[in-house]
């Protein structure tokens, strides 16, 4: 490369465009065993289009694949529901529903002298403001619709959608229609009815909606949004016990068909302006991610979950909500379900359920077409049927008179708001002491011991914390080409593939004073958010300070690959794509690093044994995910990102918590019960890791970071007797590399001569 090229190049750096992924000369030489690179224009955004296209295949291959999870036998209830028990099971553990309910003898009537419990009274029904008991400190809160005759025709819980009011569909307040209000509808024709509220979709916290607000910590910690929403249904069938009626809107639609595939007390579930094919849930609003859910669930395995019980599936108008990109939190749209794919889908759960010993009962009800009206005459008429055969539905009567004088239905979501947080908070404070549970398998009482009983940990790690796909790594095919020609180092662009449109990208740095025959180390230098690997190499930038570069010149053979954060919501949708799945982002980062390391160790020139990895930032975060899994690098080193991890992610007191950011992607199911940065730090040990901190690094405060490190050198060094091989730098400075106590470590560790 020219100096003029070079120059330019370090010139669009500093002002933040590509460099060296779109300038460059067309006849660079290739390394030596690799093929000419031809690649034009942005090849990281190119890595990061090709990702996008092997996710969404994987999503459309998700629906065949769930066969093998399955084992259904249709020849009784009885036996059906125990062939499926193990996927109520996973879905259970997958929407959170970890805590147990509390036992209640009978509902809480909400009053005081100023407003008694009373507030509503309609043509043959009462209306109370109630409130029930359901996990800890948690109520479930809203009205309870009691007919005035001797003989009730069925209990139901009707569920609201987020953006209603239980008030709304009993018909006391505005905002639905008449012929809509369906707890209204179904109190008049002598159903006792229990309408929960739930958490709405405004937005009380900085830009999130409420929905997202406590979906973030809660899915750090093990635990959903709807699996919250779920236990206070649950805690009402509970109440109600064996018959029970469920029927749901919108997100009250969601909570019905999760709520009748979990529980076979409910006999009979109605679901409106919801089902439907469920591939495109990374499109739907965050608060509907669930870890996991396309590995063996779609709308129709949930139906078919239902059976033989009766699933009333009420194709209507759904509602309508957006939540643009830019706003802090996770973009996603909810759109009316078109009536073909509802059909389709109802299709495929009965396809499932062929031969079944009694018929499934899954009913197809369609309001205006399939966009009309939610609650319609004939939906809430099917639920009778099955209530009460000889249940007729009453004809609209006239609105209820609302006696509140002084309601406000945001005082109650801000009560319901606090108590989900307090547990989210709780459940944080006690995440120690699960995790600490879920590592007393692990035997540290000596080094073997220790390396034989930290296998199944990694494996655990691998498939339910990050999740893996089941391919072969493909041939890598490397292709390169010169993209620098430094005084003591040649850096040369690296292509390789790794899955079907998936590549692994990066800049090699080789010293130019290797001698033939001689093998060196290498140090793997991984940017962080929005960064390239040209940001570790030139242009002095203020976080990595030419690292890569500066490695190099210390005769370290250099390795700067490109990772997948960069682009903004480019690459936050692929984890949003992946998650449903059971996969994240680093599902495919772990391959991607995996192929590079083993492509490294066939060079003539390196140490396959001495390949170390350091990290900055995001790249920090690699350093504690990567090498657990990718064993071939010998040491880690985190820098700028070692800290309480758990706690960053779900405090909503910690001004330094992701719950207030923008990443929305960053969130990881269940880390609170299995993986902090100690536990990922022991799937590195006994191989050697440090962690480099600046003093007014914002990631976290320095207490926090010393108190997880010290768990990490108490298993280093009073556990397994090898604290040497251990270390945290502390310096006075922010959020970088700061190069000295992290070089003198890659030195002694890689057993490599300081210049």
């Amino acid at each position: 490369m020219s100096i003029l090229l070079r120059k330019l190049t370090a010139l669009l750096l500093f002002v933040g465009v590509a460099g060296p992924a779109e300038v460059r000369a067309d006849d660079e030489p290739p390394l030596p065993g690799t093929a000419p690179l031809k690649m034009t224009g942005d090849v990281a955004s190119q890595l990061v289009e090709g990702v996008d296209r092997f996710l969404l295949k994987e999503i459309g291959k998700s629906v065949a694949r769930r066969a093998e999870y399955w084992r259904r036998d249709v020849s009784s209830p009885e036996k059906y529901n125990a062939s499926i028990e193990p996927n109520r099971r996973r879905l259970a553990h997958i929407l959170g529903l970890r805590d147990e309910r509390i036992p209640f003898d009978a509902v809480e009537l909400l009053g005081t002298t100023a407003e008694p419990a009373l507030v509503g009274r309609g043509d043959g029904y009462k209306v109370f403001a109630v409130r029930w008991p359901v996990i800890g400190d948690v109520h479930g809160e809203g009205l309870l619709l009691v007919p005035s005759v001797a003989q009730v025709v069925g209990d139901v819980i009707a569920i609201p959608d987020a953006g209603q009011t239980p008030e709304m569909i009993a018909g006391l307040t505005e905002g639905v229609a008449p012929q809509s209000q369906f707890a209204r509808r179904l109190a008049e024709s002598g159903c006792r009815v229990l309408v929960p509220v739930l958490i709405d979709r405004g937005v009380t916290h900085r830009k999130l909606t409420n929905r997202e607000f406590i979906y973030r910590s809660a899915f750090e910690l093990g635990r959903h949004v709807i699996g919250y929403e779920l236990q206070k249904v649950l805690a009402g069938v509970d109440w109600f016990g064996q018959g029970t009626g469920v029927i749901g809107y919108g997100e009250g639609g969601v909570l019905a068909l999760y709520a009748a595939a979990l529980d076979t007390r409910i006999e009979v579930a109605c679901t409106s302006g919801y089902f439907g094919p469920r591939e495109s849930l990374w499109q739907e609003p965050i608060d509907r991610n669930v870890f996991g859910l396309l590995e063996r669930f779609g709308d129709a395995e949930l139906a078919a979950m239902v059976a033989p019980r009766t699933l009333i599936v009420e194709s209507a108008g759904g509602p309508q909500f957006e939540i643009p990109p830019g706003t802090g939190g996770g973009p996603g749209r909810l759109l009316t379900p078109n009536p073909a794919d509802v059909r389709r889908e109802l299709q495929r759960a009965t396809g499932l359920l062929d031969g079944m010993n009694p018929s499934p009962r899954l009913k197809l009800i369609e309001s205006g077409g399939g966009r009309g009206p939610f609650g319609s005459s004939a939906a809430l008429q099917a639920m009778l049927d099955e209530l009460a055969p000889d249940a007729r539905l009453a004809e609209l009567g006239e609105a209820p008179e609302h006696l509140r004088r002084r309601f406000d239905p945001d005082a109650r979501l801000r009560r319901q708001m606090h108590e989900l947080d307090r547990h989210n908070q709780w459940l944080l404070r006690e995440s120690p002491y699960v995790r600490k549970e879920f590592f007393k398998k692990l035997d540290t009482g000596s080094l073997a011991k220790f390396q034989q009983g930290i296998e199944w940990y990694r494996e655990f790690f691998h498939d339910e914390v990050i999740g893996r796909f089941d391919h072969e790594l493909l041939p890598p095919d490397t292709r390169s080409r010169r993209a620098y020609d430094e005084p003591k180092w040649t850096g040369y662009e690296v292509v390789m593939d790794v899955f079907p449109d998936v590549i692994a990208y990066g800049i090699l740095l080789m010293p130019k004073d290797v001698r033939p025959g001689e093998r060196r180390p290498v140090v793997v230098c991984q940017h962080g958010l929005e960064g390239r690997p040209q940001d570790t190499v030139a242009g002095d930038h203020r976080a990595y300070h030419d690292f890569a570069a500066k490695l190099a010149e210390r005769g370290f053979i250099a390795f700067a690959p490109q990772n997948l954060y960069i682009f903004g919501d480019r690459f936050r949708t692929l984890q949003r794509k992946a998650n449903p799945l059971g996969r994240t982002l680093f599902s495919i980062i772990v391959p991607q690093h995996q192929q590079i390391v083993d492509w490294l160790g066939t060079l003539p020139q390196v140490d396959s044994k001495r390949i170390a990895f350091y990290g900055l930032s995001y790249g920090g975060k690699t350093a504690m995910r990567v090498p657990p899994l990718v064993t071939g690098y010998c040491l880690s080193i985190c820098s700028a990102d070692f800290n309480e991890w758990v706690w960053k992610n779900a405090s909503t007191r910690a001004r330094y918590s992701y719950v207030w950011t923008g990443e929305y992607e960053i969130f990881e199911f269940d880390l609170g019960a299995t993986f902090n940065y100690a536990e990922m730090a022991a799937l590195i040990a006994p191989r050697p890791f440090m962690v480099e901190r600046g003093h007014f690094d914002g990631v976290a405060p320095d207490e926090m970071v010393a108190y997880e490190f010290a768990k990490v050198r108490h298993l280093y060094q009073a556990k397994l007797g090898i604290g040497d091989r251990c270390r945290l730098e502390w310096f006075v400075g922010p959020h970088a590399i700061h190069g000295q106590g992290t070089f003198d470590f890659l030195h002694k560790h890689l057993d490599w001569p300081k210049p």
